[in-house]
């Protein structure tokens, strides 16, 4: 105990920490990283990580100076996605010097790449100091954080739609393209040792069981709607009662899932750790930012991603003008890959390695936790907004999901993956693409349930 508080003392004082790894230590490095909670999550971005020279940072002498070089070292400077870091700069200047609204909508999603990765490693630098169960529960909550902003600012501006969008695209890409990518890139790279990947299926079992109730509860409302004779005005008030009362399922469910994960089943959770202390970079063993320097990190780098998330809501529509595409396709395409691509790169670089259940881990996970806690949050908030945002998100988009989730469903039953799953993944990824893309549909402020008494009136496409 008292190691650790000098560890940590020494970085919230700018002191640099030298990390010594050896082969004789792979079991307490394991041992470790499972004190800290560290989810398939973390360990996924942290594939982007890169060590930080900071022998010229400590020959500073001033305290404060120091430390604040250091901890801009770390987290500005340890990843392999710096480079994007201009983005945010250039796209608040493009914002308020009015360069143009397509340009600030692509420089926003640029830099909202480096800012989710950096939220996903801060929280992790916390579960160091809090234990598994808090840091765990951090997870679960920062691990989608801008869609859950970008969903927010987009229920403040009234678009509904852009809202459904964007929270659908993002499990379909994680169901499809992250899995079918992983799947594919992992099966070719080991074709040569294996026919065959292997992974565990339990925990797959419990994310497919997950999805199945998230869309269950998208069903009910679209069918709904359908037995009442498409009259509108007639079920709209029991549409929005039964997606309020199924968020609050969900809710509690996802819940009861974190307790699952966390305490009573979290074996079925750790397993896919065990290889990962050969790492340099994921075999960390110690925080490399001290405790409350990690907090003001964690909500500095929030207010720079609803920053960019209030100009991406605010120019999606000037940006589909211009670009050509269809909100429709900008909000459930373009929007879930450039904002979790960190996440989803890290995915696959683990399924090139035969970790299979780190990608799952990513895919799936962050696919029900979408579905089971930001969709449902976000019927909450708008329900206390007096928004009147239901579970009902149109034919095309349902039928998508529900072919998605049971597509992966069978794919993940038998607990084997080879490269053709993964392409018949990409393949369904590729045709729900081509839907959305012939959806010449730009949503207008006329249907964007503007005055907030209607729900999304406009069935786009149907």
């Amino acid at each position: 105990m008292a190691s650790q508080q000098e560890h940590a003392h020494l970085l919230e004082s700018g002191g640099v920490v030298h990390h010594h790894h050896h082969h004789g230590n792979l079991m307490k490095g394991k041992e470790q990283i499972t004190r800290h909670g560290r989810t398939a999550h973390n360990m996924s971005s942290s594939s982007l990580r890169k060590k930080s020279d900071l022998s010229l940072v400590s020959k500073v002498r001033i305290t404060l100076l120091r430390q604040f070089l250091t901890n801009l070292q770390e987290v500005i400077l340890g990843t392999k996605l710096s480079i994007l870091f201009p983005a945010v700069p250039l796209a608040i200047i493009a914002y308020y010097c009015n360069f143009g609204k397509p340009w600030v909508f692509a420089l926003s999603l640029l830099g909202l790449t480096p800012l989710a990765e950096r939220v996903s490693f801060i929280t992790e630098q916390i579960a160091y100091y809090t234990g598994p169960t808090v840091g765990g529960l951090l997870n679960a909550t920062c691990g989608n954080a801008t869609e859950l902003i970008i969903a927010v600012f987009a229920l403040y501006e009234r678009k509904i739609d852009v809202v459904k969008y964007s929270l659908l695209g993002s499990i379909l890409s994680n169901l499809l393209l992250v899995l079918g990518t992983s799947l594919f890139c992992g099966g070719l790279a080991n074709i040569g040792l294996m026919k065959e990947q292997k992974y565990d299926r339990k925990q797959a079992d419990v994310n497919c069981q997950l999805l199945l109730l998230a869309l269950l509860c998208h069903l009910l409302p679209l069918m709904f709607r359908y037995a009442g004779g498409l009259n509108y005005a007639a079920t709209q008030i029991p549409i929005l009662q039964l997606s309020r009362a199924s968020s609050i399922v969900m809710l509690i469910c996802y819940i009861a899932f974190v307790f699952f994960q966390l305490k009573t089943h979290r074996e079925l959770f750790e397993t896919q750790e065990g290889d990962e202390d050969n790492d340099d970079v994921s075999s960390e063993e110690e925080a490399v930012i001290g405790f409350k320097s990690a907090f003001i990190w964690l909500a500095g780098m929030t207010v720079f991603i609803a920053w960019l998330s209030e100009f991406v809501v605010g120019t999606i529509e000037s940006a589909s003008d211009s670009w050509g595409l269809s909100v429709s396709f900008l909000s459930v395409i373009l929007l879930p890959i450039v904002g979790n691509a960190a996440e989803h790169a890290g995915a696959i670089i683990f399924a090139f390695k035969n970790k299979l259940d780190i990608t799952l881990g990513v895919a799936l996970g962050s696919a029900s936790q979408i579905s089971m806690f930001v969709v449902p949050l976000t019927i909450v908030v708008a329900w206390i907004m007096g928004i009147n945002m239901d579970l009902d998100f149109n034919v095309l988009e349902t039928c998508s999901l529900a072919l998605a989730i049971l597509v992966t469903a069978f794919t993940l039953q038998d607990g084997t993956s080879h490269y053709m799953k993964g392409f018949v993944l990409l393949l369904c990824y590729v045709v729900i693409s081509a839907a959305f893309f012939v959806l010449k549909s730009p949503l207008k402020p006329s249907i964007l349930n503007l005055g907030g008494e209607q729900s999304n009136t406009a069935v786009l496409g149907a």
